[in-house]
């Protein structure tokens, strides 16, 4: 007999970061990425004891290699972004999945392909800045540029392909998400910010050639879900003050107005404490930032950075 007295369990979205299946440098490999992914998912498992996980994830350097993949083949043109896109997200989805039903018996993980709206007429769209794809030297880029067409920028220390994000704006498969995660099921969706589509007159989704930033499109998710909380789990410990410098400092507690005086780079943390900020300013919850091996600790207060309503909270 349940007890109808069982304290509800808070339900968490859980965004992974692109070092979740792939550190940097590291050759594209499937067999790179699965032993990544159940590192991964045995922190996922551990938080799925306590918490209603959804989980989402990037797609960066997996969808960049399947259009290296789709250019190669000649006899057709390239693929588009948003095919690719549902590629990546079925293709990430699928390890996830599997990993996480081999460490939880008897749990359903479900893989949600997910298309996410956006406005075609977002500026976004005549200034690419999303990074996809394997890292080059500058000189190979500059020559991809030319030779392909591409937009190019720097990423730390290399440089990378960069294609437009738009805003995410509502998520289609929403309601089916719902269903599932109010059933039980630990659902992968949203993969790599979703799928891109936009809306005409008469209510027809289209594609459109993008890659939505993952932690914008998983504050999304949060908040549509009404989740406790945004927990974005990535390569560093914590937000960093003075990144960059000789001496950068953890910021172990912080409010959007602080984190919002402050300055992070655009292409790794700068989305991240946007969605922190966006999370917790527009649903009074908690989100948290910090490494991928410290996820429960996290949750417990005692590493990364949290941001709340207020200091207090």
């Amino acid at each position: 007999m349940t007890d109808a007295r069982a304290k509800p369990r808070r339900r968490l979205v859980v965004a992974l970061g692109g070092n979740a299946l792939l550190r940097r440098g590291e050759p594209l490999t499937a067999d790179v990425q699965r032993a990544h992914a159940g590192e991964a998912m045995e922190a996922v498992a551990n938080l799925a004891h306590e918490y209603d996980v959804v989980l989402t994830h990037g797609n960066g350097p997996q969808v960049g290699l399947l259009a290296l993949q789709s250019s190669a083949y000649t006899d057709v043109p390239p693929y588009p972004l948003d095919v690719l896109g549902a590629e990546s997200e079925g293709m990430i989805g699928y390890v996830l999945e599997q990993e996480l039903r081999n460490r939880l018996p008897g749990r359903n993980a479900v893989t949600v392909l997910t298309q996410v709206v956006v406005d075609r007429g977002d500026p976004a769209f005549t200034a690419p800045t999303k990074p996809i794809g394997p890292v080059y030297t500058e000189e190979q880029a500059r020559l991809l540029e030319r030779e392909r067409g591409w937009a190019v920028a720097a990423d730390g220390e290399h440089f990378r392909r960069v294609v437009a994000s738009p805003e995410p704006l509502r998520i289609v498969e929403l309601a089916a998400i719902r269903l599932l995660v109010d059933a039980g099921a630990i659902v992968v969706c949203t993969g790599g910010g979703g799928i891109p589509v936009t809306v005409d007159g008469a209510g027809a989704l289209r594609g459109v050639e993008a890659v939505i930033d993952k932690d914008l499109a998983a504050e999304l998710l949060a908040r549509s879900l009404e989740a406790d909380a945004l927990v974005m789990l990535t390569d560093v410990a914590a937000v960093m003050r003075g990144w960059g410098t000789p001496q950068p400092r953890p910021i172990e507690r912080a409010t959007p107005p602080e984190l919002r005086g402050m300055q992070f780079a655009n292409g790794s943390m700068g989305p991240k404490v946007e969605a922190a900020c966006r999370f917790v300013e527009r649903t009074g919850g908690v989100a948290a930032i910090g490494a991928l091996a410290d996820a429960s600790l996290i949750l417990a207060g005692a590493a990364g950075t949290t941001v709340t309503p207020d200091a207090a909270a």
